[in-house]
């Protein structure tokens, strides 16, 4: 008998056919009044939770209806969009069930691509986005000039528009900073280092169009280049790139980086230009090396350079810190092969071949000296003479052959 009156009031349900719970779970059998906190039914169920100020709301203020699954769970449904759609229809974004009070705007708009940094914290909303109800937040992109064009119009100290500076005012202001004051330049085309390190803009900008100063040294120093005396400049014919010298906080830090015309290496890796350079005029000197070294030439006796005829391009000998230090590596190139061949490492001193320091001459027999072998093994050789330049004629490269 239950089962069929239980059939029966399903049948006659005013609540559809897809509410699948048992009469009993909400309502006793004293009438269909709503059990409340006795039931056996919670919103849970049907996947809307019941929290704070939800938990008090009547029942037909969302339900208008019996059916309950005609309710619209959106919250638009039931609550005004006082932001006319600017954000969505999705109130949870920005709010909860406890009150219409919005606890995370810096989060907002960090994840919208606009953090609230420095002043931007501090003002009120409707300082920027701005309409009649002062309740719609229209995206309003992260580009400065959306609300500081007004700003960037007004300013005359640079002026902005004469110089052609960017509309995107973080290039050279800090979105964290309290003011406009204090901007950092990112002065990327001339960077400002050592004394160009300065606050005052003024002192290189002489009027409010800063488009028009020249980054070149001398459109400021021209001054510094034409008084200079030690060395003269002018007359040394050196260029107006400063940089190319100067690289300190003072005039004095100065190196001639680009000695390319002779390479400031070794010995010659010196800091005082007047060792070499005597006169103000620093480009009437020869870069030969004879030119600073004649008397040294003339002076070394071991070996004679003057009687052995060497030559006075010292580089080709010598290659270190000291005279000591040489090398004649063109030897094999030029006369005989003494650091490769037949002959690599047979010598450890010039004056083994070149008898009493005589570079001119060459002896081959102090060290071929079997005089009577020699002639045997040359018997066969027409017009053979035991004699240093006839074995240097046949025998050019040391080979045997």
């Amino acid at each position: 008998m239950f089962l069929v009156l239980s059939l029966g009031l399903s049948a006659q349900t005013p609540h559809g056919t897809s509410l699948a719970i048992a009469c009993a779970d909400c309502h006793n059998s004293t009438g269909w009044e709503f059990m409340g906190e006795g039931a056996n039914f919670t919103h849970d169920d049907v996947g809307f939770e019941l929290k704070f100020s939800h938990l008090d709301t009547d029942c037909k203020k969302c339900h208008s209806t019996l059916i309950f699954n005609e309710a619209d769970p959106s919250c638009i449904s039931c609550h005004t969009d006082m932001h006319s759609m600017s954000v969505g229809n999705d109130c949870v974004r920005c709010h909860d069930e406890r009150n219409w009070l919005v606890d995370n705007i810096p989060e907002l708009h960090e994840m919208n691509g606009f953090p609230l940094l420095g002043e931007h914290r501090l003002i009120s909303c409707s300082e920027c986005h701005k309409s009649e109800s002062n309740l719609r937040w229209d995206w309003m992109g992260s580009d400065c000039v959306t609300c500081h064009i007004d700003n960037y119009h007004a300013t005359t100290s640079p002026n902005h528009i004469q110089s052609g500076f960017s509309q995107e005012c973080t290039e050279c202001h800090s979105p964290g900073a309290q003011s406009w004051e204090g901007a950092e330049n990112f002065h990327l085309f001339f960077p400002l280092v050592g004394r160009h390190n300065i606050s005052d803009c003024a002192s290189c900008h002489l009027s409010e169009n800063y488009s028009d100063t020249s980054p070149d040294c001398v459109s400021c120093h021209e001054n510094d280049y034409l008084a200079t005396t030690s060395p003269d400049h002018v007359s040394s014919n050196f260029g107006t790139d400063c940089a190319q010298c100067h690289f300190g906080d003072t005039w004095q830090e100065a190196i001639f980086a680009s000695h390319d015309m002779f390479p400031l290496v070794g010995k010659h890796n010196i800091s005082d230009c007047a060792e070499c350079h005597d006169v103000n005029n620093y480009s009437n000197i020869s870069p030969e090396c004879v030119s600073c070294h004649e008397d040294d030439y003339l002076a070394v006796n071991s070996p004679n350079h003057v009687s052995s005829g060497f030559s006075q391009d010292c580089t080709l000998c010598h290659t270190g810190d000291t005279w000591g230090e040489a090398s004649y590596d063109q030897h094999d190139s030029q006369y005989f092969p003494i650091f490769s061949g037949k002959h690599q490492g047979e010598w450890t001193s010039c004056n083994e071949c070149h008898i009493g320091g005589d570079y001119s001459t060459f002896s081959c027999i102090v060290c071929h000296n079997d005089q009577q072998n020699l002639a045997g093994e040359h018997n066969e050789e027409n017009n053979y003479v035991y004699e240093s330049n006839a074995c240097y004629a046949c025998h050019p490269t040391g080979d045997e052959d």
